[in-house]
């Protein structure tokens, strides 16, 4: 797969949705990108794994660490295309930790992978559970970036494959809310 089919690939796999979400930050939205519809063939999640390691070309890293539920597949994938170790971090009462016996060890450089990226919430809660771990983050890297303005610290190269951009909306400001139009939470960060 070339970066340029990705998008269509996207499509096809049925991973590009359209209707009403609730996203992981509490913003609403008119589409979503589930990554688990194209993450599903292992064939597809190499190919995209390759190319996220040709865009961390010249980055040295030691570990690839994602947070649960979205990025594991794909951090497990860039792992396994750069032949580096794999953690993944959790929530438990609504706080990104370490679980599993995982760890890192003092100045163990570090690769925060997730699926989709619109604030980086998610990023920048695991990117400063590394920092307290004593790791470095050398390098963020999604499949997706959703084009809004990031939480997470930006001086820290940050690559993605493609980017969609889609509008979003505070839930009191949300027009389909408005329409009554049904919302679906697919994310995963309010899972207990």
């Amino acid at each position: 797969m070339r970066k340029e089919d990705l998008i269509d690939q996207l499509k096809d796999c049925q991973a590009l949705q359209e209707g009403h979400f609730e996203l992981s930050s509490g913003y609403h939205s008119n589409k979503y990108v589930q990554c688990m519809k194209i993450l599903q063939y292992p064939g597809l999640a190499q190919c995209i794994a390759e190319l996220m390691y040709e865009n961390l070309k010249g980055i040295d890293f030691d570990v690839v660490i994602s947070p649960a539920v979205g990025g594991i597949v794909l951090g497990f994938a860039l792992a396994a295309a750069s032949n580096k170790r794999f953690i993944f971090t959790e929530r438990k009462d609504g706080k990104m930790i370490l679980r599993r016996s995982f760890s890192l060890t003092h100045g163990e450089r570090v690769v925060v992978v997730d699926d989709v990226v619109t604030k980086g919430g998610s990023v920048k809660e695991v990117a400063e559970l590394v920092t307290a771990h004593r790791g470095q983050v050398v390098a963020i890297a999604s499949l997706i970036d959703r084009g809004d303005k990031k939480a997470f610290n930006q001086s820290i190269p940050y690559s993605y494959l493609a980017q969609i951009e889609v509008e979003s909306y505070p839930p009191d400001e949300c027009p389909l809310c408005k329409e009554n139009i049904a919302i679906y939470s697919p994310g995963s960060r309010r899972l207990k």
